[in-house]
């Protein structure tokens, strides 16, 4: 499995709302993949866990062993020892914030702060009962907001970036940077034992050494700081790019509409064939996320071959080389091979060679842009 493959493979295993790590980050700052786990720290991981649901799930739930479980992760999963975590007994007043529209004091359980300067903390902790979700409101609180909004508001409040929020079953990373979208990305106990490329994700980017034993720009927050950047600068080569693409598609139907008379276009106003042409754009982005995350089965010969559309272009280069670029100029089969991976999104593939299911929506309706088939308005698919 290729590098960025396996970073692929695990992102698309854990919950991100928001913003995240790019993947030239994670190739940059683990370019032989994710930290190796030892079997002691799996077979331990497992064990605990497996304990603390066992009383959790029981008639007397005990408030310790969840207190203990949390506490566990932190020391023996991130290995944050005693110098760097503080509770909250020795955090004292230090980071609780007071949210006065509804009269309650928000404060982290636990803190990881400089081990010479324990007034600034890098990561701020909270636990909740295993029974809260931590998307749902609180309960039995003056202040009814989420564990997750509750984490946002404390760490805006005190200037600190990371959060960590848990319930012993979800563990919910909160980045907060100043004047910037909060990144939501969670995490979860029982994939851990099943999926143990989540818990690689877990502690190589959450661990103590990804705070204080790599350079200032590999830390946990400057890895965030250069995603987002790296996403602005590929947001903006994009949108050129799709503005380009969108000329050359419109001008390749203008073409096309005038071999065929006139009948392709007839009675589209400019407007809406700019926003058809957009839409095309829109699916081939989609498409090519979509491949690139493994969330479409471009590992399937068959679907590499004839439906994939990060395969095509390759292919359409390689008939270029062999026969010249005048012969794609009478060739057809590249548009029909797109409309075809378009219904296919949209309506799903049940074959024996090839299975997919069927995802509907909108964007890749083939009765929303029917002249694109070649049919005309009202007609169905």
């Amino acid at each position: 499995m290729s590098t960025a493959r396996h970073h692929a493979e695990w992102l698309s295993l854990l919950e991100i709302s928001g913003p995240f790590l790019s993947m030239p980050v994670l190739l940059r700052a683990f370019p032989q993949g994710l930290d190796a786990l030892d079997a002691d720290l799996k077979r331990d991981v497992r064990a605990v866990y497996e304990e603390w649901l066992d009383n959790q799930g029981g008639l007397r739930a005990d408030p310790a062993i969840h207190a203990a479980w949390a506490k566990w992760v932190l020391q023996r999963v991130l290995e944050f020892p005693a110098e760097v975590l503080r509770d909250a007994d020795a955090l004292g007043e230090r980071f609780q914030v007071f949210v006065a529209e509804h009269g309650e004091v928000v404060a982290p359980d636990f803190a990881v702060v400089e081990p010479d300067d324990p007034a600034t903390a890098r990561l701020l902790v909270q636990i909740v009962p295993p029974s809260q979700g931590l998307d749902k409101r609180l309960r039995e609180a003056r202040w009814s907001a989420s564990p997750a909004t509750r984490m946002m508001t404390l760490l805006h409040a005190t200037g600190v970036r990371l959060g960590l929020v848990t319930n012993g079953e979800q563990w919910m990373l909160v980045d907060a940077p100043k004047d910037n979208t909060t990144g939501f990305i969670s995490w979860y106990a029982e994939l851990w034992l099943d999926e143990d490329v989540t818990l690689r994700a877990f502690r190589s980017l959450l661990g103590v050494r990804r705070f204080f034993a790599v350079a200032g720009d590999e830390t946990l927050e400057a890895l965030l700081a250069a995603s987002a950047d790296d996403q602005q600068e590929l947001t903006d080569q994009l949108g050129a790019q799709v503005r380009a693409a969108v000329e050359v598609l419109i001008q390749a139907l203008d073409l096309a509409d005038r071999d065929a008379g006139g009948a392709l276009l007839a009675g589209m106003a400019p407007q809406a064939l700019y926003e058809a042409a957009l839409k095309v754009m829109m699916r081939l982005v989609f498409l090519l996320s979509a491949e690139e995350r493994g969330l479409l089965p471009l590992e399937d010969p068959f679907y590499a071959q004839c439906y994939a559309i990060s395969t095509l272009r390759a292919q359409l280069r390689e008939a270029a080389d062999q026969g010249g670029e005048e012969v794609l100029e009478r060739r057809h089969d590249a548009w029909s091979r797109l409309l075809a991976t378009f219904r296919a999104v949209h309506g799903g593939i049940q074959h024996d060679r090839l299975t997919l299911p069927a995802y509907g929506g909108s964007l890749f309706d083939p009765d929303e842009l029917p002249f694109l088939e070649g049919r005309p308005a009202g007609t169905f698919w």
